[in-house]
């Protein structure tokens, strides 16, 4: 292999890593039910907190509560695969590499 190549293999490595650390500080909100259910999530789709509005739980209507929080989830990790997606593509120069966005 070509010391040149090997050399910017390294150096995308080392940014890769920078920016993995970088997603894990980087965190987006978002809620469902007009705010009754809050989440946090990092750009590692780690779920750093949930919030649920006193006023939804009720034991007689557990399937709303599931269904909010569902939504919330799904939609948080979007975000934050959209976050490291856009995050992440300056690194590879436009190149689509499998596994890293």
């Amino acid at each position: 292999m070509n010391k040149f190549v090997f050399r910017q293999a390294q150096e995308l490595q080392t940014k890769l890593a920078k920016a993995q650390e970088q997603l894990g500080e980087m965190t987006t909100e978002v809620s469902s039910g007009g705010g009754a259910i809050k989440i946090v999530i990092d750009g590692q789709q780690r779920v750093r907190s949930v919030s649920i509005s006193p006023e939804v739980i009720n034991a007689e209507d557990a399937e709303l509560l599931e269904d909010l929080v569902m939504t919330a989830m799904n939609e948080a990790v979007q975000r934050s695969q959209e976050l490291a997606a856009s995050h992440l593509s300056g690194l590879s120069g436009g190149l689509k590499i499998p596994g890293l966005f």
